[in-house]
């Protein structure tokens, strides 16, 4: 299986990548979203350690049964041959109605076939109020093209 753009990257295929993986994301679907990681992958997200498809799935179905009406907005940092950076941010509520953003960096590597290897990603949550949400879209899908990102929000 290959997921396309595939290394080494260029600065578009970087943003490429990252605005795929965005958009995978936005949709809250972990059996799609699982489809872009080796069958072995390898994460640390925050304090969590998660290696596999299944187990991918599993703590993405977790992770959004949790945090509602989830919107995450991906700017590429940095990137290589094979590795790429990213910085985000999303706006989610919790079952209590409590807003929170997110704010974080990634490194990803990806093998021959532009799936991802690894993933490490270091996250923080800030609660905010209702009335300082940045990400307005349709939370049923992807970001539009027209809506701000990170740099241009500020964030």
């Amino acid at each position: 299986m290959s997921r396309p753009p595939l290394p080494p990257f260029t600065e578009a295929t970087a943003i490429q990548k990252v605005r795929a993986a965005e958009d995978a994301w936005n949709t809250r679907d972990p059996e799609r979203i699982s489809l872009a990681y080796s069958e072995d992958s390898w994460w640390r997200n925050r304090s969590t350690f998660v290696q596999g498809r299944p187990a991918i799935v599993d703590f993405l179905a977790d992770k959004w049964d949790r945090e509602l009406d989830y919107r995450l907005i991906k700017e590429l940092w940095a990137y290589t041959g094979d590795v790429i950076a990213v910085r985000f941010a999303y706006e989610y509520h919790d079952a209590a109605g409590q807003w929170f953003r997110a704010y974080g960096n990634e490194n990803w590597h990806f093998d021959k076939d532009g799936l991802m290897t690894h993933r490490h990603a270091s996250i923080n949550d800030v609660a905010i109020d209702e009335s300082e949400r940045k990400f307005f879209w349709d939370a049923s899908g992807p970001r539009p093209a027209d809506h701000p990102g990170l740099s241009e929000l500020g964030l």
